[in-house]
């Protein structure tokens, strides 16, 4: 889209309010890839998410760690940057159900917003349509402090969501401007499209963006992984960047382990520290690291092959299933930390998102004659 294609209309900062209907669903990437591509049109962008959700430590933090990831990305000055109000935590939960925090947030969300200098205000709001009502900050009431449209991002894995949809337009009303469906598996990405689409416009519910399911999203690198696991990295710490799309266990024969382990792609591969003959096989697929279980580290023979081939070796004090869930649930998660995600999310949702459609729904510009 030609930056020129477009001028803009001389009025007060316009608000969008970017919620999703449950957790990870990729709100943080929407807002990347519209804001990236706003910037690009000359338009200023402001960024708030009052509702805190990721941090390293909560008592130490003020400022949820996507949303500072995200205006450093966008290298948005302090003054278009809106504070973290409160962290949802089960403390800060706990101190408002005791009647112990008083705070009005509703006026605290007033007061912050970066409204001044921006063009266009993208306000993160809570994962889902029920999040943040303890504290009036749900994203039907946040809407309706910030006069904000709201766009509603959802992972779309069945079409039985339709409902969960259609339930979201009744509770948002006229708020809603529009939905993306994201995360859309290959194995339906047809009836969405042909189907699901149609149905959820004709029901006043416009599409902006069908984005599909994505491996390079939903992968973790090695370095989060090993944050995660609090492991001991025995072996070509040089390549924790490498990420990691599946996650394989090593618990079964040599024979069926090599069969196992050829399916895989950019796997993580957990195995007891003892399993020389597992580690050997996964060392010769696509592994992507190595995490051994059991306190046994690995033989001398395991730590030249993992060298040579360049994988990561990581030892935990976890045994196998803490340690298998502890990784699905950060493959779960999808976060946009890893250099590699950036320029793809960008691209994807170039390609697959209707900004045009956007712009002219809020009034942020004009087609130039």
């Amino acid at each position: 889209m030609p930056k020129e294609g477009y001028e803009k209309t001389q009025q007060k900062s316009k608000c969008l309010l970017i919620g999703s209907t449950a957790s990870y669903s990729g709100k943080t990437a929407t807002i990347l890839g519209i804001a990236h591509q706003m910037q690009a049109l000359g338009m200023k962008i402001a960024y708030s998410k009052p509702l805190g959700t990721c941090w390293s430590d909560p008592v130490a933090s003020i400022a949820d760690e996507d949303a500072i990831f995200l205006s450093e990305q966008l290298q948005l000055p302090p003054e278009r940057i809106g504070p973290t109000l409160l962290f949802l935590q089960p403390e800060t939960i706990e101190k408002r159900l005791r009647g112990e925090d008083h705070i009005d947030y509703t006026q605290s969300l007033l007061t912050s917003l970066p409204t001044g200098t921006a063009d266009l205000v993208l306000l993160e709001g809570p994962s889902t349509l029920a999040e943040g009502s303890l504290f009036n900050l749900s994203l039907r009431q946040m809407s309706e402090l910030a006069d904000a449209s709201v766009l509603l991002v959802t992972r779309f894995h069945a079409l039985t969501q339709v409902e969960e949809l259609l339930a979201a337009k009744k509770i948002l009303g006229s708020r809603l401007l529009g939905i993306v469906l994201n995360d859309i598996p290959n194995r339906i990405l047809a009836p969405v499209k042909t189907i699901v689409a149609p149905f959820l416009e004709g029901e006043g519910i416009p599409i902006f963006g069908m984005l599909a399911a994505s491996a390079l999203l939903r992968s973790v690198s090695v370095g989060e992984i090993a944050n995660r696991l609090n492991a001991e990295v025995v072996c070509r710490a040089d390549k924790l960047d490498l990420m990691v799309e599946s996650l394989k266990i090593g618990a079964m024969n040599i024979n069926a382990a090599l069969k196992y382990f050829y399916e895989g792609q950019n796997m993580a591969v957990v195995t007891g520290g003892d399993r020389t003959d597992i580690q050997l096989a996964a060392l010769e697929t696509s592994t992507q690291c190595l995490i051994l279980t059991g306190q046994v580290r690995p033989v001398p023979a395991i730590l030249s092959r993992a060298e040579e081939v360049e994988v990561p070796v990581l030892c935990v004090d976890l045994d196998t299933l803490t340690t298998v869930e502890i990784i699905e649930q950060t493959l779960g998660q999808v976060r946009l930390h890893e250099p590699t995600k950036l320029g793809y999310i960008k691209q994807l949702m170039a390609e697959h998102f209707q900004y045009d459609r956007l712009i002219a729904a809020m009034g942020l510009a004009t087609a130039a004659v």
